[in-house]
């Protein structure tokens, strides 16, 4: 994994906006009234290169394919990669996904019915049999996909990621209906996914494993457990995802925590302080986290007593998808200069708080990760004069 040797690298959490004819070709898919794929999958590469240029040009050093080959979500695309999954229609008293008795949605009931987030829906999707993995042939074609969109953008990144969610976070989509406890799931789980991961690193890429459970499950679950209790809770999580990465070299691995990432008010995340050693305890060479809103900036002083362990990354946020405010690149550097002085200049790779697809408008976006790219090229200044 590349390292800020001579100057900030850059980079971001993965999820970017395809052009508007793919969204528009890709809704019906994500909202489960088609699963033609067949019609779509054709323009994924075109736009694919596109976005791989337009991260360059915006001063992004390591890039990703935007996750647009990703069509489909929860059962629509999980269910082509892993057996054992299914749904069902909800019993009385049912939710449909588990972050609907969130403490969260309780406390501010009147906003979430209004804006009408995340509408509970009528099947609940589950696990039903033995997990197993049957994506080889999947992967296969994303890894080619991604391959063919970089020779087409004619670039040439630094380095270049792929995004795969974690066994934990995975574990949110599909309620167990099948193994004897939660720690057998996850733990099928994590073997199950082992081969996707193994496929990306075999192939060359970086691996960025996708993991909000790690601090958001603290507030899905009901009644709400103790801190102590979340933690034995969280630490099975990650001893499933080492699992899933033994053999794999540490360097090729990067570990991405955020809390939810919708637009709501968060006041119920669960503290860093509480969840920074056991995001260290995974076997990854780097680590992404939130740093840049305003529920989670104030925590860099968590790095003020927690040692970044020797050989290690870490890619804080320095702006934020919570918001449709451009940050100024002074602001950028200001917050990278922060984190170099905690825990290494070396150490820093400027990021942003979570993907930035569908979250901000595109060109907003495109706008925040030039912000990102000036900044950390002040901060360098700065750093390296």
């Amino acid at each position: 994994m590349k390292r800020s040797t001579n100057h900030i690298l850059t980079t971001h959490a993965g999820r970017l906006d395809g052009p508007p004819e793919l969204r528009a070709m890709s809704m019906p898919i994500f909202t489960g009234r088609s699963s033609d794929l067949d019609s779509v999958m054709p323009h994924v590469r075109t736009a694919m290169a596109g976005i791989i240029r337009q991260q360059t040009d915006a001063g992004i050093d390591i890039v990703s394919d935007g996750e647009l080959g990703k069509l489909g979500f929860g059962l629509a695309y999980y269910g082509r990669r892993l057996s054992g999954l299914g749904k069902r229609p909800l019993k009385p008293g049912e939710s449909g996904w588990m972050g609907h008795g969130s403490g969260e949605r309780a406390e501010f009931a009147d906003f979430y019915k209004e804006l009408g987030f995340m509408p509970e829906p009528f099947e609940r999707a589950v696990c039903n049999g033995p997990i197993g993995y049957i994506g080889q042939e999947q992967v296969r074609q994303d890894i080619e996909l991604f391959k063919s969109a970089i020779q087409d953008a004619k670039v040439n990144p630094a380095e270049a990621f792929m995004c795969v969610l974690a066994p934990g976070w995975l574990e949110h989509f599909f309620f167990n209906e099948h193994y004897a406890n939660d720690e057998q799931y996850v733990f099928a789980l994590a073997d199950a996914m082992k081969h996707e991961y193994r496929a990306i690193v075999d192939a060359g890429f970086v691996l960025q494993l996708d993991d909000p459970a790690l601090p958001d499950t603290y507030d899905m679950i009901v009644p709400r457990p103790s801190i102590e209790e979340y933690r034995k809770f969280a630490e099975v999580r990650v001893e499933a995802l080492n699992h899933a990465l033994k053999g794999l070299p540490e360097d090729r691995v990067r570990f991405h925590i955020c809390w939810g990432s919708w637009h709501g008010p968060h006041v119920h995340d669960l503290p860093l302080k509480h969840l920074v050693d056991l995001m260290l305890k995974v076997n990854a060479g780097a680590y992404s986290v939130e740093a840049a809103n305003p529920r989670h900036e104030h925590e860099w002083k968590v790095w003020r007593d927690v040692k970044l362990p020797e050989g290690k990354i870490l890619i804080p946020g320095v702006v934020s998808h919570a918001s449709n405010v451009v940050e100024h690149p002074e602001l950028v550097a200001d917050r990278i200069l922060l984190y170099a002085s905690l825990v290494g200049r070396e150490n820093v790779i400027a990021g942003t708080d979570c993907g930035m697809g569908a979250r901000v408008h595109p060109q907003i976006c495109w706008a925040k990760l030039k912000a990102l790219s000036e900044g950390a090229a002040l901060a360098s200044k700065e750093l390296w004069k």
